[in-house]
This record gives structure tokens, C-alpha cells and sequence, in this order.
């Protein structure tokens, strides 16, 4: 087979690079719209009253989603608090201990099958199992769904992170008598922390913005939540949330409830991108200490 001449190499080289500059301008420009649509259609909603009082009943104005912001606040926190520990335990039986073994092949199978399920499906599964049994909404079945989703997303991003450490570390470690257990914490995760706290970042992202399963678990309340239990409790009754809220107030037809969604609209995703930043900073400043 004859080789290809320099022009025609050149040419397939600028037409690949101008190809790919024009997707990554178009996603760029796509973004940037969708971002700053929201910024000038929310951005009106942040006041004082946005952040401290109650969302306002039909046609009265004013008001705010303070309710629904702590309300989410501690339904993602409850569900990172079992997503991500599971996740990541699991990445590491994966990477370290099952390896190829068949239990290890099955989890991969089942993780891969379950990061292809439609979130509204985790909703029901909380519904089923959660909710109709105990008869009533709650944040504690919305934490254990957005859960379900978070951990297939942590694991397989957690084992790829630790896949890429040089087994070099490992045996090194090893070498020097060291329990397994401690050179996979001590070594091997502590290489691989920087691909891990982003593992963690896209887990929460991932369900930051969950709409579906909200709708057959938490539900909705106008009213603050009431600690644990009670009708607005954690664990006692519907619980407000900004994505559940946003999806009702869109839809009303007076300006200023559409505005508030705007509003939480816009908070998710500043609340998501500070937190990204914020990690990577914490991160790059923790590598030069």
C-alpha cells in the first residue's frame, strides 16, 4: 500500500483539528447561552427575602425559597452520606482485592446496567420499598434514591481513578511489609485522591439537578422542615426542595413565580460550580503544603 503524500496528510490533519475546534466552539457557545440565560432571568429573584422567607401562595409576591434550599441541602447531604462511602469502598474491592475475579465482573456488570437506568426509575424503586410502605413523602427515601444513582457513578469513576496508580507504589509498599489494607488506604488512595475528590464532585453534580425521583419520594412542602419528624420532617413527611419547586413554579402563570424559578434555577447551578472551584483550590493548595 502506497504511502499517503505529505499534502494529503496535512490537509486530513487541518481538516480533523478545524473539526474539532468547531464542536468545541459550538459546545462552548451552547453553554455559555444556557448559562447566561439563567443568570439574566434569575438573577432579579436574589434578594433577602430569596434566601430567608417562604415561597409566596398564588398571586401574592414577594417571598423566597429558603425552605427549599436547606431542604435540598440536606437531602444531598444524606445521600452523599451513603453514595459515596459505598462507592467508594466498592472502587477499591474492585481495584485492589476482586481484580478479575467473578464476583468483581458481576458488580462491573450490574454498575455499568445501573448507570444506564433513567433516574425516574430510582424514584420508583424508593417509592415501592420506602414510601408506600410507611404511607407517607419524605426526605429520607429522596437521600436513598439520589443515593442509587451516585454510587454506580462513584464507583466506576473511583476504580478508574485507582486503575491509573503504578503498581509500582504497591509493590513498594508491599516490599516494606506493609498490611494490604493499609498500602491500598495509605499509598495507593492517597496517589489517587485528586481523581477521587473529582469522582466525589461528579457524584454530587450528578444528582444535584434530579427532578424525577424527587416527584415519587420528597415530594414538596411549602412549609419549613420540621427537624426529623413531623409533617415536614426528614423522616416524617414531604420535604422541600428547590428542583421539585422549580418544576412547580414554572409552570404558573403569574411573572413573579417564574422569576423565583429563574432564581433557583440559577442557584443550583452557582451552588455547583462553587463547589467544583472550591475543591480544586482546596486541593491545589493542599499539594503545596
Amino acid at each position: 500500500m502506497p504511502p499517503r503524500s505529505v499534502g494529503r496528510r496535512r490537509l486530513a490533519n487541518r481538516v480533523v483539528t478545524a473539526g474539532a475546534w468547531t464542536a468545541g466552539a459550538i459546545g462552548v457557545f451552547v453553554l455559555g447561552w444556557i448559562v447566561t440565560t439563567v443568570v439574566v432571568r434569575g438573577i432579579g429573584a436574589w434578594n433577602v427575602a430569596f434566601f430567608t422567607q417562604l415561597p409566596p401562595n398564588g398571586t401574592d409576591t414577594g417571598g423566597g425559597l429558603a425552605n427549599c434550599i436547606i431542604g435540598t441541602l440536606v437531602i444531598t447531604f444524606g445521600a452523599a452520606i451513603v453514595g459515596l462511602p459505598l462507592g467508594f469502598f466498592g472502587a477499591i474491592y474492585l481495584s485492589e482485592f476482586g481484580r478479575a475475579g467473578r464476583v468483581a465482573t458481576g458488580i462491573r456488570a450490574v454498575t455499568n446496567i445501573v448507570l444506564g437506568v433513567p433516574s425516574i426509575i430510582a424514584g420508583m424503586f424508593a417509592y415501592a420499598i420506602l414510601v408506600l410502605p410507611s404511607h407517607h413523602f419524605s426526605g429520607f427515601s429522596a437521600s436513598l434514591a439520589l443515593a442509587f444513582i451516585m454510587l454506580p457513578v462513584m464507583t466506576r469513576t473511583a476504580e478508574d481513578v485507582l486503575n491509573l496508580v503504578p503498581n509500582e507504589l504497591r509493590e513498594s509498599a508491599l516490599a516494606m511489609g506493609v498490611p494490604r489494607w493499609k498500602a491500598t488506604l495509605g499509598v495507593v488512595v492517597k496517589a489517587a485522591r485528586g481523581g477521587l475528590i473529582t469522582g466525589a464532585i461528579l457524584a454530587v453534580v450528578r444528582v444535584a439537578g434530579e427532578t424525577a425521583p424527587l416527584l415519587f419520594t420528597a415530594l414538596s412542602s411549602q412549609y419549613w422542615m420540621s427537624g426529623l419528624f413531623g409533617n415536614s420532617g426528614y423522616f416524617g413527611g414531604p420535604t422541600p426542595n428547590l428542583t421539585k419547586e422549580i418544576f412547580d413554579l414554572s409552570g404558573q402563570p403569574y411573572p413573579h413565580l417564574v422569576q423565583l424559578a429563574w432564581g433557583g434555577a440559577l442557584l443550583i447551578i452557582v451552588a455547583v460550580l462553587g463547589v467544583n472551584v472550591l475543591t480544586r483550590l482546596l486541593f491545589q493548595r493542599g499539594k503545596e503544603w
